[in-house]
């Protein structure tokens, strides 16, 4: 078998340490890639797939992209979840013995990256660590390398918290131990579809060890020192804007599980999976990126501690009422560009001239925040003022060394001010003069000549020529130039003085661009200095500006100041903040709803299509505005402060897992009322329609029967069983409310108003109709229903006889049951008997299913 060439051997070394990663192999103008690298990049990234001649007997598969548009082919590779290692030439070609050195400088992956131009703004971009330790507990480190941010959680709850809280977070890479259970690997990779990294535990280095200085936990330092050295080890560069890491306890936090974030449309909608439609796309009015990014934090984490929110509250009040100043106020952070961000690339090295006049211009907007904070009352307002404090030697710098308008690359020159260093000034004086005097050589040489035609040019091989065309040639006087060039039209040529001047001048610009890029270093390296100061304005910047926004929404939309208690809710002419955004047929109906000890369950009922879904959302975005520190859409609001949110609204189905609709419906319940407190919320809607009816309805009763005899948390249940409104006489806290609607001339008219009492009938025909079905389908429908009611008059006037316990009555009766009780009475004492929430979803089934067999055979 032949062997590898030199240049070949290389490339598999390298490739031998980075088997996860594409490798793109610089050489020349090009990064390469081969064999399997290829084959798959060139799918990926819709390239053409050629092949090279290495000396084997097969030909290597090869493909290529330009090192001048690398950027944007890595960025493709890597939103698809792969990583990129970038292998550069690391020495001089020309000095180079044999193949020139290569080495992995870089390795991008999902939750690494720090190029602008694959970031969003608006979005964090986490990498997450996780490890799992002897005494159950798993810790959780999450790190925004763009931003420096750091955080820390430690759970004790088990595996199934873990899953939603790294699904909350939209968490893009996780960095696991490589003996992490393989079981729970693949789990992590089906629900979270996150790429999955690898690193063992190891220590800190010195010089981050500081970051943890505040923690006590050993757990949290292993877990924080396996997330560290993974980042070091890909990225090969300084973290100095790396930040401590905070300590997240989740009993400060109103907790939503991954179902509640869905079915809220909370940051992106379930239909469009994005920011329109969401509770996000109508808070945010923030001007700035860091802004919009604490924004989705807060709304993914609302706070429980009443202090803070109306610490919050009392700010969007004051720029509420000065609505004038708050406008001042957000046109001067429009010109405030993301501070956090341009830290994170100082730190790391890739930061050029354009970013730090960017980070100029921010330092220079900060004494104008400050002039119009100060026009605000607001003592909360006050200590955001004080905060904002100006490195003015910082700006002093920055406006003295660079120009205004300099190019991208910081290796080009043209990026430093004159009169910033005096030997830049030198060469530059050199170079200016020597141009000066080329062009009054030109302009000599053409009155001497008397070639109007003659001119001086340059290129990089040839220096400076003089340049006569061939028509003139005979004008030329004999033994005045030395011929340097023939071309199809021209003459170029050279002369001793032009020779000596072009070497000062060349001089002057290499040294000159040379030192530029020295200077510019040198400036970015005393800006890394003062990170934690750039990190603090873009914290508090964030803050006002995440503020400001709330009180531009509150005003455009009408939105209330709401106020806490601890007995009570009670909302007044409430609204759907997304929903009355986009009606376009009239107004938001708004309805009230109140929750208390005496009632804290609402049993709803009303027809498809009245509204019963948005009434349920409608109260959990109120609540979830409020505890983020945001006014909410009533008229009047007296808000609970909620520990947890559960919801089931919709239908989904996980047909990647096997699980149906009714599957996922039953597993997000039983997580409900799993663990629900008396201080919860849950939402539940429409429970067991996706079954039978007889088993749908048990269900839905034995849920509410259990959340009110035995978690008591605040309970929206809507329900197209109009059987169960009966529970109301039966259960005391538990409340009968409907949708009003009228039939008017055989069409239904949804009025979306809630009411007392429960609903007379579902109108789920008229609901067809309204979908434009067929009218000989509508006819039918309404025969079939009209026969189906008349059987159930019958059916009842012969088995009106109600359970020994007065609930309903699911079963005919059996004529050959001993004790002379209704027939269903055996099956519903075996019903009672069942502990339906210490069983699995599929026990649960199996059981009704047994159940329903039983009672068919009486039947029979």
């Amino acid at each position: 078998m032949s062997k590898h060439t030199p240049m070949m051997k290389q490339y598999l070394r390298i490739k031998a340490e980075h088997q996860d990663a594409f490798l793109f192999f610089r050489l020349g103008d090009f990064y390469e890639m081969f064999f399997e690298d290829a084959i798959k990049a060139s799918q990926a990234l819709e390239i053409t797939l050629t092949k090279r001649d290495s000396g084997q007997k097969e030909p290597i598969p090869m493909c290529g992209v330009p090192h001048h548009s690398a950027e944007n082919y890595i960025k493709t590779l890597v939103e698809q979840g792969y990583k990129v290692a970038v292998c550069e030439q690391v020495e001089d070609p020309k000095e180079a013995v044999g193949v020139v050195k290569r080495e992995v400088v870089q390795l991008i992956t999902p939750g690494t990256v720090m190029e602008s131009s694959m970031l969003d703004d608006r979005k964090s971009n986490y990498i997450a660590s996780l490890s799992h330790f002897q005494d159950g507990s798993y810790v959780i480190i999450y790190n925004d390398l763009s931003t420096g941010e750091n955080s820390a959680i430690i759970f004790t709850t088990g595996w199934e918290a873990i899953i939603h809280e790294l699904y909350n977070r939209s968490i893009k890479e996780i960095v696991i131990s490589p003996d992490f259970p393989e079981q729970l690997q693949v789990q992590l990779q089906e629900k979270l579809h996150v790429t999955l990294s690898y690193q063992k535990e190891v220590d800190f280095t010195a010089e981050y060890r500081s970051l943890c200085d505040n923690i006590n936990d050993e757990r949290i330092m292993k877990a924080f020192s396996r997330l560290l050295n993974y980042i070091q080890h890909t990225q090969k560069r300084s973290l100095d804007h790396l930040k401590p890491a905070e300590v997240i306890e989740l009993k400060d936090y109103l907790s939503l599980d991954m179902y509640s974030k869905r079915n809220l449309e909370l940051t992106e909608s379930i239909m469009q999976k994005g920011k329109h439609g969401s509770l996000l796309s109508v808070l945010d009015h923030t001007v700035t990126a860091m802004g919009a990014r604490m924004l989705r934090k807060w709304i993914e984490r609302p706070l429980l501690h009443l202090q803070l929110i109306e610490q919050r509250q009392n700010i969007v009040e004051s720029f509420y009422k000065n609505f004038i100043e708050r406008d001042q106020l957000r046109e001067t952070l429009k010109s405030v560009y993301d501070l956090e961000r341009l830290s994170g690339r100082i730190a790391f090295g890739n930061v050029n001239a354009r970013d730090l006049i960017q980070l100029k211009q921010s330092l220079e907007k900060i004494p104008e925040v400050k002039l119009v904070l100060q026009q605000f009352s607001s003592s909360h307002l006050q200590e955001l003022y004080e905060r904002l404090t100006l490195p003015d030697h910082v700006l002093a710098l920055l406006e003295s060394s660079l120009i205004d308008n300099p190019p991208i690359s910081i290796k080009d020159g043209s990026i430093i001010k004159d009169g910033f260093n005096e030997q830049l000034d030198t060469y530059r004086d050199a170079s200016r003069n020597g141009k000066k005097w080329i062009a009054e050589l030109e302009r000599k040489e053409k009155e001497e000549t008397g070639i109007k035609s003659l001119k001086i040019g340059y290129n990089r091989v040839f220096g400076y020529f003089i340049e006569i065309t061939n028509a003139n040639k005979h004008l030329i006087p004999e033994g005045k130039y030395e011929r340097k060039q023939t071309l199809a039209n021209a003459e170029r040529y050279i002369t001793p003085e032009l020779k000596e001047k072009e070497q000062l001048i060349l001089e002057a610009e290499e040294k000159s661009v040379e030192l530029e890029y020295n200077l510019f270093i040198q400036i970015r390296e005393q800006m890394k200095e003062h990170i934690p100061h750039f990190q603090q304005l873009a914290a508090t910047i964030s803050k006002i500006d995440v503020l400001q926004s709330f009180a531009a929404v509150s005003e455009t939309n009408d939105y209330i100041r709401p106020t806490f208690d601890s007995q009570e809710l009670h909302i007044k002419k409430g609204r759907h903040p997304v929903v009355e955004q986009v009606m376009s047929d009239g107004e938001f109906v708004p309805n009230d709803i109140v929750l208390n000890e005496e009632k804290n369950m609402l049993l709803i009922t009303g027809p498809n299509m009245s509204g019963k879904s948005t009434y349920m959302r409608q109260l959990a975005h109120t609540v979830i505005m409020a505890q983020i520190g945001c006014f909410v859409p009533a008229e009047k609001a007296k808000l609970l402060l909620f520990d947890q949110i559960f919801t089931r609204i919709g239908a989904a189905d996980d047909l990647v897992a096997g699980q149906s609709t009714f599957m996922v419906e039953m597993l997000e319940a039983n997580h409900a009322i799993s663990h629900a407190t008396n201080q919860s919320l849950i939402l539940l809607d429409e429970i067991g329609r996706g079954t039978s009816t007889y088993d749908g309805m048990a269900l839905a009763q034995a849920i509410i029967e259990h959340i009110h005899d035995h978690v008591g948390a605040k309970t929206l249940f809507s329900t197209h069983y109009h059987e169960l409104t009966t529970l109301e006489e039966s259960m005391k806290r538990l409340k009968n409310v409907h949708v009003r609607a009228e039939e008017f001339e055989g069409n239904v008219v949804f009025l979306h108003q809630i009411e007392e009492g429960a609903a007379d009938e579902s109108y789920g025909i008229h609901v067809a109709k309204l979908a434009d079905l067929p009218q000989s389908l509508i006819d039918r429908a309404n025969k079939i229903l009209t026969q189906l009611e008349n059987t159930e008059k019958v059916s009842s006037s012969e088995n009106n006889e109600a359970d020994e316990a007065g609930q309903l009555t699911f079963f005919a009766p059996d004529p050959n049951e001993k004790d002379a009780l209704p027939s269903g009475n055996k099956v519903i004492r075996e019903l009672k008997k069942i502990n339906l929430f210490d069983m699995t979803p599929l026990e649960a089934m199996n059981e009704l299913n047994r159940l329903q067999k039983l009672a068919r055979n009486k039947q029979s």
